[in-house]
């Protein structure tokens, strides 16, 4: 269980973040289209899981228009917006904002948060996720970690890119 806090008050998430050098686990998201997606979608790419507890809160808004900005400049990497949003949700938002160089996937009937030990289990964000970045390289295998530990604030996106290089 990750300690976190929000607005300075103590929370916590179900599990840990998978551990570095470890090859993370499949999934099923759900995308704007109602499709269903893998992580064998991404084999042979890089990949940034940007997660967070909903697209419609300010950090969590910042941090998809950041990663987006950045990934146009990545290559052979594809960073994933993670959230409980309902895919409809994420596709407005990114339709909206013109992010063009992320993928939002929705677990809203999935397990990636457990599996992935980012389900909050407690405060008035319970079965929510945390905010965290997960870098992976083309096999999947874990290269860097981060479970914010302040909900409100970002991630440390220039470590996240780093690991990339």
């Amino acid at each position: 269980m990750a300690d976190i806090t929000l607005k300075g008050n103590e929370i916590h998430s179900i599990g840990h973040l998978p551990e570095i050098g470890l090859t993370v686990k499949d999934f099923a998201l759900v995308n704007d289209k109602l499709e269903v997606k893998t992580l064998s979608d991404y084999e042979g790419k890089k990949k940034i899981f940007n997660i967070f507890p909903s697209i419609d809160t300010g950090i969590c808004a910042a941090s998809a228009r950041k990663f987006n900005w950045e990934a146009g400049n990545l290559e052979n990497t594809v960073v994933i917006n993670v959230s409980k949003d309902l895919p409809f949700a994420l596709g407005r938002f990114c339709a909206a904002e013109g992010l063009d160089h992320v993928e939002s996937l929705s677990d809203f009937r999935g397990s990636f948060g457990d599996d992935y030990g980012v389900t909050l289990v407690d405060s008035p964000m319970k079965g929510l996720l945390s905010r965290a970045v997960i870098v992976t390289d083309e096999h999947g295998k874990v290269i860097y970690t981060e479970q914010v530990p302040e909900i409100v604030q970002e991630p440390d996106y220039d470590k996240a890119l780093n690991a990339l290089k």
